[in-house]
This record gives structure tokens, sequence and C-alpha cells, in this order.
């Protein structure tokens, strides 16, 4: 019941992975990453343990195939997972469980996966890196909502989406972005809402980790942290 792409961003070097699902608390269980490490989406029946594993495991200098492959054989009930890894080399993988009881599918691009179970359709992941790509030289966070427009666009799943994330890491131990809808009727939309309105302030949240004093406030304003 989720549709996610992951992806590295060649440029800047960034991971990122947006998704969305027909179930609330997406963001908190599917979408894993990590700085200079890879992404991880964990799927269907999602097994959170393996978020955290599967960075470790990149963090190891393990590819995202061979990743993949460890996490499934390490898995008490495979056949009913769905796994996406990105590595630091931009190679990637998936996983599709035989045993997941509607459409499930999963296309890769240029350092770019998308995995989705409970399809409306076999395009919905296809178009969903045909999306990302065709926004190349959009930012980062441009180019991974407009992969989950995508795969709204071509269908998504066949229950009504509820939740939306959107997490990016860059530099740091922490991520650059982080944001999360739940229970919402057009969470990707939502999403793409919440995005304009952080996206101004982004730097300012890294600068008030790193030199807090060189802030200045936000009179009156609801972004003042």
């Amino acid at each position: 019941m989720t549709f996610s792409l992951s992806a590295l961003d060649r440029q800047t070097g960034m991971f990122g992975i947006a998704v969305a699902s027909s179930s609330i608390a997406v963001g908190n269980r599917c979408s894993w990453a990590r700085a200079g490490t890879g992404v991880i989406a964990t799927q269907h029946r999602t097994d959170i343990r393996c978020g955290p594993l599967g960075l470790d495991l990149l963090g190891k200098g393990f590819s995202a195939r061979e990743t993949v492959d460890i996490l499934v054989a390490g898995s008490e009930h495979p056949n009913l997972r769905q796994f996406a890894a990105v590595d630091t080399g931009g190679r990637t993988a998936f996983f599709n469980g035989p045993d997941i009881s509607s459409i499930a599918t999963a296309h890769e691009g240029d350092a770019c996966v998308s995995v989705g179970n409970f399809m409306a359709n076999e395009q919905v992941t296809e178009s969903m890196v045909r999306g990302y790509e065709a926004a190349a030289g959009m930012p980062f966070a441009e180019r991974l909502l407009a992969s989950l427009d995508a795969g709204v666009a071509a269908g998504g799943e066949t229950q009504p989406a509820m939740a939306a994330a959107l997490l990016i890491v860059d530099k740091h131990a922490w991520p650059l972005v982080d944001l999360r809808v739940d229970f919402e009727p057009e969470p990707a939309t939502k999403l793409r809402s919440l995005w304009r309105a952080y996206e101004p302030i982004v730097d300012r949240f890294i600068t008030q980790v790193l030199e807090p004093a060189a802030l200045k406030p936000l009179i009156n304003s609801a972004l003042q942290v």
C-alpha cells in the first residue's frame, strides 16, 4: 500500500526518498537515509528494523545489491517484504516478495529506484522514475516531489493515499529535510505545500546548529525555533 522513489543526487551527493501510502506514519516506517551512506526503502508488511540495518550495511561498504540480498536473507518473512536501496556509487537494487498479494512493481533509473505495492497498474513505478528524470536540473527536493506527482498521476495505489513524506540527507548527521504528512486526503499535494514553506528556511536551520549566534531573530514569525 506504498510507493516510493529513492535516489542519489549526483551533483550534490545528497540522498533522498519520497514516499506516499494509504497507511499513516509512512515517513516513520518506510524511509531511511544517512548522509554519505545511502538510502533504504522498506515496504509492505514493513519491517522497520531493516531501515537502520540496511544503512549500517551500506556504511560498511556493501553495495546496494549486496545490502538488499542480505536484508532478504535475514528476514523472517522475506516473501512478504519489499526493499529498495541506493549506494554511494549510485547503484540501485530492489526486491519484491513473491507472496505480495497485489501489483508490486519496481523500476530503476540513473541513481534512482522506485518500488510500489498495491499499485493501480504496472506503470506507476516506471512513471515515477520518468517523472524524476524529467525534472533534471531542478533542486533535488523538487525532483523527488515530481516523482510522487508522476506516481499519483499514473494511478497511484488501489486505496486512497493518506500519508506522504520527504526525507533528504546532505553533509550532516541530521536530515536536511524531513517532512511528513499524515491522515490527509491529498498527501502529495500537502507535502509539496510543506516543502514550499520550509524551503526558504532550510539553510537557517543548519546555521542554527553550527553558528547559532549568527542568526537574527524572526520577529513575530511561526518559523522562529
